[in-house]
């Protein structure tokens, strides 16, 4: 094969590493054609934007590869002589020919394929064509009318063939040694430790593996992400995936009257422009509480948070409410976007790159600067990519605070200092202003500073001592923030991310599983005082702060305004394809075809008593409202209708 150099290679690590940088030059290649293929579909993209594009993709073309080539790359970085042979040589190039035309082939296909579902081929596509009796003229179709892209992958696959031989490896000379077994041997753990790396997207503890959502980092639309991303990592990041049914057990008409999820506000409403400041608290149980437990253990109960105790006497809370989900992946699209997680984490799911509405681009659109705060490295957890797509405009991590002294060893920025830096920000913004907080010292290994070991009570769970000490960092908080011009004219909303482990025997309960506060603050308001004993969730924060400031243009949300006299409003979470749902004072466990079992938590709060056999018409009622649910949320994801048309 005349068209191949040998460059008297022997060491195959050096093979791959050639290859592997010329396979990252092809999927870039085949992104800026992607790109211009659909570039009228993308019609604000600029340079700027499209350079940015291709370096993130490049994070996302290394997964890619290395799934693709996981077979190849065990056949050339095996510590063995036997992978010289000749004969042995021929097959990992036939293997890497193969498998690499099959990741181009994919990509090509979305060329033509993407106009028609506007996002990257998933692993739902399978399922979608399981049952099609005439692939054979699909795919004869696809081939006459897109000849062209036909002829390109027959001219990139001898492109791959060329990659595949650009080296020729020669085995060594030498005789088997000790050290070449153990040198090969160093070379694989090496190339080991870079593959669990490169799938991951980053070495870090508190990196977690990457997903489709993490290419907001380099977008400002969610149809942007496309670009981003490639089709092989779109298809093997969602072969398990959930994918949503459509449902319609109701007309349209009686669906909105049940459940509407567009909020139409007064429009001659007076918006006031408040501030607004979201707290969310890492493992902030309701349990931790003292102030929202006050029945426990005969009023003796003090809890692991005395200031939010003093807070909450001159807040507005709730004695009965709850999270969306278990995970803290789950609580931001619930809390900023009014979207709860139903059965995976929305950020993983296929959907995750639909429109969507958010109060920080309500509030963007209406003059309000937006941020957000998460101690953690940038990138950590893919927060900084859902911010960027949820509309905010700041992002402060740990990279902003630019001081490791101040580092946990672990997770990130101690709270207490890292709350400090927020205050000192926000005092520079102009107002309004819209700000999201994350904390992060309340979680696994359950660690505080060392100047304040022994200074909170242990408790009988490992994660109550650290919630002291971010109880006690919100105290500095606020102690600082009250000087400061803006306190006066903000909305505080202090909330958890999810639940944790429990130790009182009233939170070891399906419904109390998922049982956080959700507080609202404001100094001056005199009104925002008290505790109701209304249902309230996550995605209600939402609605509940944009009608609170007397925002007047319609919006899309999942959620109820806290705040309104009415309450027939309902809870819902699903957690692993199980759906929990609190109406009134019953909470019913389903499984999308029937009810589980049915529970009256006001008179039965340790769930002791299934009544779902006895009280077959509140089931039936509390199902009806279920499937109303169920029917706006699979058809507004799967049609991508999350935004006021």
């Amino acid at each position: 094969m005349k068209y191949r150099v040998s460059y008297n290679l022997v060491n195959t690590f050096w093979l791959l590493a050639i290859q592997f940088l010329l396979l990252l030059l092809l999927y870039a290649l085949l992104r800026i054609g992607f790109y211009a293929y659909n570039s009228s579909l993308f019609p604000n993209v600029d340079t700027d934007d499209f350079l940015l594009m291709l370096w993130g993709g490049v994070k996302f073309d290394v997964v890619a590869l290395l799934y693709l080539n996981i077979l190849y790359i065990l056949m050339q970085a095996i510590p063995f002589l036997f992978k010289y042979a000749r004969s042995y040589q021929k097959i990992a190039q036939w293997v890497f020919i193969i498998t690499n035309s099959f990741g181009v082939a994919l990509n090509l296909i979305d060329y033509a394929y993407y106009p028609f579902t506007l996002k990257r081929t998933t692993g739902t596509v399978f399922s979608q064509f399981a049952n099609e009796e005439n692939l054979t003229k699909l795919a004869f179709d696809f081939v006459w009318g897109y000849w062209e892209l036909v002829l390109l992958f027959i001219a990139l696959v001898f492109v791959v063939r060329a990659i595949a031989c650009i080296v020729i490896v020669y085995r060594p000379q030498k005789k088997r040694s000790f050290p070449f077994y153990t040198t090969h041997a160093a070379l694989f753990l090496l190339v080991a430790f870079m593959f669990v790396g490169g799938v991951r997207g980053g070495w870090a503890h508190s990196t977690r593996p990457i997903t489709l959502s993490n290419a907001g980092d380099y977008v400002h639309n969610p149809e942007e992400m496309n670009i981003v991303l490639n089709t092989p990592f779109s298809i093997l990041k969602t072969l398990k995936a959930v994918q949503l049914q459509e449902a319609h057990y109701y007309t349209e008409e009686e669906l909105e009257k049940i459940y509407p999820v567009v909020h139409q506000p007064d429009d001659t409403a007076e918006f006031k422009k408040m501030n607004v400041v979201i707290l969310i608290l890492e493992s902030f149980a309701k349990e931790h509480i003292g102030a929202l437990n006050k029945d426990i253990q005969d009023g003796n109960y003090k809890g692991y948070t005395p200031f939010l105790d003093t807070l909450i006497e001159d807040s507005y809370t709730f004695s009965r409410s709850f999270a969306n989900g278990r995970k803290s992946i789950d609580a931001l699209p619930s809390i900023i976007t009014g979207i709860p997680s139903i059965g995976e984490p929305f950020v993983l799911s296929i959907y995750s790159g639909n429109k969507t509405t958010s109060m920080a681009k309500l509030l963007g659109d209406e003059g309000y600067e937006t941020a957000f705060f998460h101690g953690a490295p940038n990138g950590s957890m893919g927060f900084s990519a859902y911010m960027q797509l949820a509309g905010v405009r700041h992002y402060f991590g740990k990279n902003e605070y630019n001081n490791d002294q101040d580092f946990d060893g672990i997770w990130g920025i101690w709270d207490e200092p890292f709350m400090q830096f927020m205050a000192k920000e926000l005092n520079g913004f102009q107002q309004p202003f819209f700000a999201g907080f994350f904390s992060l010292s309340s979680h696994h290994p359950f660690k505080v500073p060392a100047p304040y070991e022994g200074k909170f009570p242990k408790g009988p769970l490992p994660v109550q001592e650290p919630v002291g000490y971010t109880d006690y960092a919100l105290r500095q908080f606020f102690k600082t923030a009250s000087q400061m011009p803006w306190f006066d004219n903000t909305l505080f909303v202090i909330c958890a991310d999810h639940a944790t482990v429990s130790h009182l025997p009233e939170y070891k309960t399906s419904a109390n599983s998922v049982a956080i506060p959700i507080i609202f603050y404001h100094r001056k308001d005199e009104n925002l005082r008290g505790i109701s004993d209304k249902l309230v969730q996550q995605i209600d924060i939402m609605p509940t702060v944009m009608n609170y400031l007397g925002y007047n243009k319609p919006y899309f949300s999942f959620g109820f305004d806290a705040f309104s006299n009415d309450r027939n409003n309902f809870l819902v979470n699903n957690i692993s394809g199980t759906y929990s749902f609190f109406q009134d004072e019953y909470f019913m466990t389903h499984d999308g075809e029937k009810p589980i079992s049915l529970f009256n938590l006001k008179e039965d709060r340790l769930e002791q008593h299934d009544i779902l056999t006895n009280e077959t018409q509140v089931a039936d009622s509390l199902e009806r409202s279920l499937k109303a649910f169920i029917q706006q949320y699979n058809n507004r994801m799967i049609h991508n209708h999350l935004v006021v048309p």
